[in-house]
């Protein structure tokens, strides 16, 4: 009778058993893998989202752990959405993903850019005043980094495709851009083509209306263009 040699290394996260240790070392299994990537931001972008997923749908109090996280089946999915949410750098990113979990939207369509499209529309038409300037003036000073010009002047100065996709994706909020001479000026200057492409985030008709019916607002946007120098 043949007597089957012992392997006393084993994988503690599939059980796999090997004779040498550096066998054991060189081996990778899935489980593993999800395991040595706890710290990839990817990974814990996901990982929130999923916790979030099982608080909002499912009205869980309690905190999934990383090891429930990386045994479930849609690990691979969240990690995917986690990679999303980090290469698109959303505004108020922890919103957009509760926006996103609360869509009817099915999970594997998380990824795609016009539920981000419809999540900007609504989050610049209902964010907080305070927090469209406080936004707006940072990436108005990156801008002026970048480019060795003064951050009052961005109006004045900006490339256009480069304004296009500041208010495209919601980096310069319409409350600045309508609440100052520049920009006026600089909406005005846009060619049919570029007015198409800030239409996804930029409704002229709502904003008109908004400062009209928020003249408090209206006051405190102009007042600080006005201390800031914002041309």
């Amino acid at each position: 009778m043949i007597k089957l040699e012992a392997q006393p290394f084993n994988c503690t996260h599939c059980g796999k058993a090997f004779m040498k240790e550096k066998t054991l070392f060189a081996h990778m299994c899935e489980s593993k893998r999800r395991a040595m990537q706890k710290d990839e931001k990817r990974v814990q972008s996901g990982f929130y989202a999923f916790n979030q997923w099982y608080k909002i749908r499912e009205g869980s109090q309690k905190q999934k752990t990383y090891e429930e996280f990386c045994k479930s089946s849609y690990y691979n999915a969240f990690v995917k959405f986690g990679s999303f949410v980090n290469n698109v750098t959303p505004i108020h990113p922890e919103r957009f993903i509760d926006y996103v979990i609360r869509s009817d939207v099915k999970l594997d369509h998380w990824c795609r850019d016009e539920l981000y499209e419809k999540y900007i529309v609504e989050m610049l038409k209902t964010e907080p005043v305070e927090s469209a300037i406080q936004r707006s003036l940072q990436h108005m000073m990156e801008w002026a980094d970048n480019s060795g010009a003064s951050f009052e002047h961005y109006f004045l100065y900006v490339n256009l495709n480069r304004a296009v996709n500041d208010l495209r994706n919601g980096y310069i909020s319409p409350w600045i851009l309508l609440s100052c001479k520049g920009g006026k000026e600089l909406l005005a200057k846009f060619n049919d083509e570029q007015l198409e492409l800030i239409s996804v985030a930029f409704d002229l008709a709502h904003w008109i209306r908004k400062l009209r019916d928020q003249p408090g607002d209206k006051a405190l946007v102009e007042e600080v263009c006005t201390e800031a120098g914002i041309q």
